[in-house]
């Protein structure tokens, strides 16, 4: 059961992914690099995914001098395929022209990722290899990445 609910929250991620890309009103950084590269170098945005983690994958295992996570590579290619899946089928129902209608896609869009993210995150099973970097960055630099709410204060 840990992997229907692995697989589908992926897939849910991937849908919610493709609907703020449709949207054109705004991706995440990672999506937006995907989505640039996809523009400008050629390829689908999801075979671009799968490239980029294998290359962070490498990085990691690199960094960390270990054996790559090939587990890492199995959710980027789920996440490239449904990314690529889910944008075909949007392409042909959802197609966002107003201000409105985008703003409405891409509100969809966070709702669904959100879900799919904690479907996904429940079955502790696959790293994803962007988020394995941060961490290792932050074991090797031994810093923090968590703001604390008094570094944003201010005293007058």
């Amino acid at each position: 059961m840990k992997y229907v609910f692995y697989v589908l929250g992926i897939l849910i991620l991937s849908l919610g992914i493709s609907f703020t890309i449709q949207s054109d009103f705004g991706t995440s950084p990672f999506d937006a690099l995907l989505v640039g590269l996809s523009i400008n170098v050629g390829l689908t945005v999801g075979s671009w995914e799968i490239i980029i983690a294998s290359i962070l994958i490498c990085c990691n295992s690199f960094l960390k001098r270990q054996k790559p996570e090939v587990l890492g590579l199995l959710t980027a290619f789920i996440t490239g395929i449904g990314i690529d899946m889910w944008l075909f089928l949007l392409h042909s129902f959802v197609t966002p022209e107003s201000l409105y209608s985008k703003v409405v896609c891409f509100g969809i869009g966070l709702v669904v990722i959100g879900l799919g993210t904690a479907t996904y995150l429940h079955t502790n099973f696959a790293p994803i290899p962007v988020d394995q970097l941060t961490l290792i960055i932050q074991e090797l630099t031994r810093t923090n990445i968590f703001f604390r709410e008094h570094a944003f204060t201010s005293y007058s």
